[in-house]
């Protein structure tokens, strides 16, 4: 079955959250657990024990790593079987074919299993944690499945790791307060994939099916724009949801994204975009690589790895290779001289600036291969030799209001407008009386648009 909606979800919390609310200490976890393999196992079933084997996997590793504490060499072999077997579950079903395509061998790619970046980075970090030190060793094997396996993030993120959540996982406690965070910042983010996500990406998916050697140039920035907006709330949108969900079972999982579309610098966006993704690479790849310790040319060399890494943990292909590099050499840029310059410029043209890179990036990422996307470069600039056609003018009148919505959405002007309303006597009391009404509204509506819709895809489940 393929999962390609949140509906699911969506409707599987309600019984999910009132069994876990009325279940013992004890047994929180236990339903946590049971609940996050019928979640996962609903789009994979197969897999599932995939993901079941690499948690004991890590598991054993972690135990074995806390046993040996005084035997370097079996503290090594046990995070290696960690590190072999989790990357080698990445190499066999998501870059096999890649690789074997480019030795010009062909074979039968396996299905790619849902999540799988997302969940073997997360139990890796426990096991490198582990040989680090940073961490506890967790002898409970259902307390550590519980953690792999929560339903809220487990398929498209945020990446938790365990020292994000170890004493959590253990006990933890809710509240009126923390449910009422949570319901908030759920009904945001499902607001945020349902309402923009969704609507605007209809417009992306037309556009991209079209022949890129005819459409006019207004057509193929309207496409790469809606897609640009629709990858951020599909994404931001769901680890919103996933936030939600968690301070509703007692977590404080990270924040993801904060908005990235307001970057003054490629560095600035990369600190606000999949902010744990980056965090991961930065703690477990770049300063083991050395960081920046020890000079500018190994710097740079360790910059390009990072990059390239998350160009392919995106996907098995040179476009998201080429997607990765792209961005590490703009960094690079930045840190070399570019970043001087952006700082002296306004701010506007800084912002202006960082998203036409992002915008051009986005192109790389979602077009089928490197001459798909040569191709469509060119229609943006040109090629064609059409600059507006019948088609854009009445795509632009048809998604226009979706565009504002999006672009409001993706800056500070909400925020700025709450927290001043939060510092006044009475915008705090509208806040406090009118918020439930707003999010059970939202929720409604969005519950409409899932009952009735057709088109609901979640572009990170792909990873």
């Amino acid at each position: 079955m393929v999962f390609s909606s949140i509906t699911f979800l969506y409707f599987f919390l309600p019984a999910v959250l009132l069994i876990y609310y009325i279940s013992p200490g004890k047994i929180k976890n236990v339903v946590l657990l049971l609940s996050g393999l019928f979640f996962y196992a609903w789009g994979e079933p197969v897999y599932v024990l995939l993901m079941i084997f690499s948690s004991f996997v890590d598991y054993m590793a972690g135990l074995a790593i806390n046993r040996f504490d005084s035997q370097p060499k079996k503290r090594t072999a046990a995070l290696l079987v960690s590190l072999i077997v989790n990357l080698g579950m990445l190499g066999v079903f998501k870059y096999s074919g890649f690789i074997a395509g480019i030795f010009g061998i062909s074979i039968k790619e396996l299905p790619l299993p849902i999540g799988i970046s997302f969940y073997t980075f997360q139990s890796m970090s426990y096991t490198i944690d582990m040989y680090m030190r940073k961490i506890k060793v967790q002898k409970s094997f259902l307390n550590f499945a519980t953690y792999v396996s929560l339903f809220p993030q487990i398929v498209a993120g945020p990446i938790v790791r365990y020292e994000d959540v170890q004493n959590e996982i253990d006990s933890r406690t809710v509240n009126i307060c923390k449910l009422g965070e949570g319901v908030g910042i759920f009904a945001r983010g499902l607001g945020k994939k349902v309402l923009l996500a969704n609507n605007i990406g209809l417009l992306w998916t037309e556009i991209k099916a079209m022949d890129y050697s005819e459409i006019s140039v207004v057509t193929a920035w309207i496409g790469i724009l809606a897609f640009t907006f629709q990858i951020y709330y599909d994404f931001s949108g769901y680890s919103d949801m996933a936030v939600g969900l968690g301070k509703m079972l007692g977590f404080n999982f990270p924040e993801n994204f904060n908005h990235p579309y307001i970057s003054k610098s490629v560095s600035e966006f990369w600190r606000r975009w999949h902010i744990t993704l980056g965090s991961w690479f930065k703690s477990y790849v770049y300063i083991p690589l050395g960081g920046n310790r020890n000079g500018k040319l190994k710097t740079l060399r360790n910059t390009l790895i990072v990059w390239g890494l998350t160009g392919l943990w995106h996907g098995a292909s040179w476009n998201f290779i080429l997607w990765g590099l792209y961005f590490g050499i703009l960094i690079i840029l930045e840190k070399l001289f570019l970043g001087k310059i952006l700082e002296k410029l306004p701010s506007f043209v800084s912002i202006v600036y960082t998203f036409f890179i992002a915008v051009m990036g986005w192109v790389l990422f979602d077009t089928a291969d490197l001459p798909s996307a040569l191709s469509y470069y060119s229609a943006m600039f040109g090629k064609t030799g059409t600059i507006i056609d019948n088609t854009a003018f009445y795509q632009l009148k048809s998604y226009a209001v979706v565009f504002i919505f999006c672009i409001i959405g993706s800056g500070e002007l909400m925020k700025k407008l709450y927290e001043k309303m939060r510092r006044s006597e009475f915008g705090s009391k509208l806040l406090e009386n009118a918020m439930p009404v707003l999010q059970l509204v939202l929720m409604l509506v969005c519950t409409a648009f899932l009952v009735d819709a057709s088109y609901n895809p979640f572009l990170y489940f792909r990873f």
